[in-house]
């Protein structure tokens, strides 16, 4: 929760504000999220409108989690823009009750809530599939091992299952002799 208290409801008044704050529980996605109570730094500027208070501010923290290919360990560092108007609860703007509600942002006695803001800049920043770098080969289909460590890997050409029979005939007349020339 952030206090507005001291910018007031005058118009065009604006303070700057930096703190650091313990991470949200489920900051990020599944396989990359900032841990939760890890800190992030807010570097913030709230400036008083007619409506409300405008928030822009710039989030960072670190990152940690896995590559989707090697599942590797990801630390990574992030740092993210945002702006959003908080509007005064007693706003014309503001229907309490309404379809927009849940989407509108409140300031409630002077006091912010950043916690949905951060969530959804934080999100919106991070890749749709997190890899521990560009190029990563990733894991074996067949028998997991890292394709980075070895890169020669491989495995005999697997036989599709509906030729098995004809080369099981193939064995079996190499076997007895009768399959050469």
């Amino acid at each position: 929760m952030l206090d507005t208290r001291e910018l007031g409801r005058r118009a065009g008044s604006q303070t700057e504000v930096s703190r650091t704050v313990p991470a949200p529980a489920d900051l990020g996605i599944e396989v990359l999220s900032v841990p939760e109570g890890a800190p992030v730094e807010l570097d913030l500027r709230l400036e008083a409108v007619m409506e409300g208070v405008l928030v822009t501010g710039e989030a960072s923290a670190e990152l940690v989690g896995e590559c989707v290919r090697c599942l590797d360990e990801i630390r990574d560092d992030l740092a993210v823009n945002f702006q959003e108007l908080f509007v005064y609860d007693d706003s014309r703007d503001y229907h309490p009750g309404s379809e927009e509600e849940d989407e509108t942002n409140v300031v409630q006695d002077d006091l912010i809530d950043l916690e949905r803001v951060l969530r959804d800049a934080v999100v919106l920043a991070l890749p749709f599939q997190p890899l521990c770098r560009e190029d990563c080969p990733g894991l074996c289909p067949e028998c997991g091992v890292r394709l980075a460590d070895d890169p020669d890997h491989a495995h005999e050409a697997a036989i599709d299952p509906r030729w098995a029979a004809l080369a099981q005939l193939d064995k079996d007349s190499t076997a007895d002799g009768s399959g050469e020339d």
